[in-house]
């Protein structure tokens, strides 16, 4: 049983390695760059290439797609007369959508490598347990009763899903086949790219691929956004804690800030740890401790732009505390809003005021005695924490789990506790609401802080003394002007 368990291993070690290889080689050969982001495994690429804007005529569609096989594609499509006029425009295209399509494959067998793997490696301790059992039971058959032969039966079973990662390597073999055929043609391309680009004066050239770039990286900006279709698999960073608690990393969108912090606990609570890294915080290693002056109530708390928010204990007061000076720079009262479990989430734990963010900035999730506990949304000004919005949703907040904010709308989980799911969404663009069915699997069953990082594209969650992480989906609608 050993040999065909290093087999599997063999296999899937290497597949990870030739995507991981072509993921960092063909941004580097066709002059594009890509961002990983969570050494944990998880990640997310975005993939720039240079092609005009919208001024020039070019539309842009685009879908979204994940690991499993649900349809991911993106297509650059300019005006006809356009390409005519202008031969490197119709090179340019063809260059990115070759690029888009085989990184966008790349990452989906990547990401679904990375998830075979985890998935291999879980089942390495019980593959080992079967194989001592029948070297056991062959040296000596005396040792075999029939209890011991059905909890061999039991254990071949729970291992018998092995066969789909293998059969999905055998297909993905087929997908990296496909793509080393269009890297070569991508090689041709760039060749014959390259011979043109020559022959045009250099500082025009130039000029022209920074407005581009400029405009590209304005537009992926704009296909950031999008309506939550899925929720992944839970992917299990760290244990560590106690059941209630909160995790984050800095929500501003850009930042190259990696550092982690960790908050344990929901009342009285004043000691928030400061990682370096993602990594160092999976290790335990390499933090930092900040004490504050005021403590916390709940796990509602965020990191925007370097700073803390967080709700001062028995009260309705909003604290921003600067890491880096380690210093209180702004306290502002929430008006009306509930405290001390007055309207908390249906765990409780004081989270009556849960502070978020996402692509739209900075905001406070929480209800009030005149809105007779339905869930209160308000968009706050980071730097003076006033409210410059407020939408009444309807939904009661003693019967929501837990909430998070994406792309402005609103989506409230119906239960803290196994077999939840993404209920009820309120978008605040258009101060509608609706129904969802969008489940999640809760994998140790007390979620005590769930927040989604627009910069991560991920939900991180505090579940029962686990930090995990999802990955979600999200489906874009953009329109064109005719």
């Amino acid at each position: 049983m050993s040999v065909p368990m290093l087999k599997i291993g063999a296999v899937l070690s290497t597949m990870a390695m030739v995507t991981n290889w072509m993921s960092q080689t063909l941004p580097s050969l066709v002059g594009l760059n890509g961002t990983a982001v969570s050494p944990d495994g998880t990640h997310e690429r975005i993939v720039s290439g240079l092609y005009p804007g919208s001024e020039e005529g070019w539309q842009i569609y685009s879908t979204a797609s994940d690991p499993d096989g649900r349809c991911l594609c993106t297509v650059v499509a300019p005006a006809q007369n356009l390409c005519k006029r202008d031969p490197r425009s119709r090179q340019l295209r063809q260059l990115t959508e070759q690029v888009q399509n085989v990184s966008q494959s790349m990452e989906v067998v990547d990401l679904r490598t990375s998830r075979d793997l985890q998935y291999v490696r879980d089942s390495e301790p019980l593959l080992r347990g079967v194989d001592g059992r029948i070297h056991t039971y062959v040296a000596n058959s005396r040792t075999l009763t029939t209890k011991g032969l059905q909890e061999l039966k039991g254990q071949m079973s729970q291992l018998r899903p092995l066969l789909s990662v293998v059969e999905q390597y055998r297909a993905d073999l087929q997908t990296l086949a496909t793509l080393r055929s269009e890297l070569l043609n991508l090689s041709v391309s760039l060749t014959g790219i390259q011979e043109e680009i020559g022959a045009y004066d250099y500082e025009e050239l130039q000029h022209r691929v920074l407005m581009l770039e400029t405009r590209l990286h304005a537009c992926m900006n704009k296909l950031g956004c999008g309506r939550l279709t899925w929720v992944s698999i839970p992917i299990t960073v760290r244990a560590s804690g106690s059941r209630f608690g909160s995790w984050m990393t800095d929500a501003m969108i850009p930042s190259s800030d990696s550092r982690v912090w960790s908050m344990d606990g929901y009342y009285k609570g004043r000691r928030v740890l400061e990682y370096r890294t993602m990594g160092d915080f999976t290790k335990g290693q390499n933090f930092v401790q900040h004490l504050l002056p005021h403590p916390w109530a709940g796990t509602g708390h965020v990191v925007y732009n370097g700073s803390l928010y967080y709700n001062k204990h028995q009260t309705n007061i909003l604290v921003q505390y600067h890491f880096r000076s380690r210093t209180v720079v702004l306290q502002r009262s929430l008006s009306g809003a509930g405290y001390n479990n007055t309207f908390p989430y249906s765990w409780g734990g004081s989270s009556d005021i849960d502070l978020m963010a996402d692509e739209n900035g900075l905001w406070a999730i929480y209800t009030s005695i005149p809105n007779a506990g339905n869930i209160l949304v308000s968009r706050l000004d980071p730097r003076s924490l006033e409210v410059l919005q407020s939408w009444d949703t309807g939904f009661p907040k003693r019967s929501a789990g837990e909430a998070f904010m994406i792309c402005g709308t609103l989506y409230v989980t119906n239960s803290h506790l196994a077999g939840a799911k993404v209920h009820f969404a309120y978008h605040t663009n258009s101060s509608t609401y609706e129904y969802t069915d969008i489940p999640f699997h809760n994998q140790y069953s007390h979620i005590s802080m769930m927040d989604y990082n627009p910069r991560e594209r991920a939900l991180f969650t505090w579940n029962n003394g686990h930090q995990v992480l999802y990955n979600v989906t999200l489906f874009h609608v953009i329109r064109s002007d005719g």
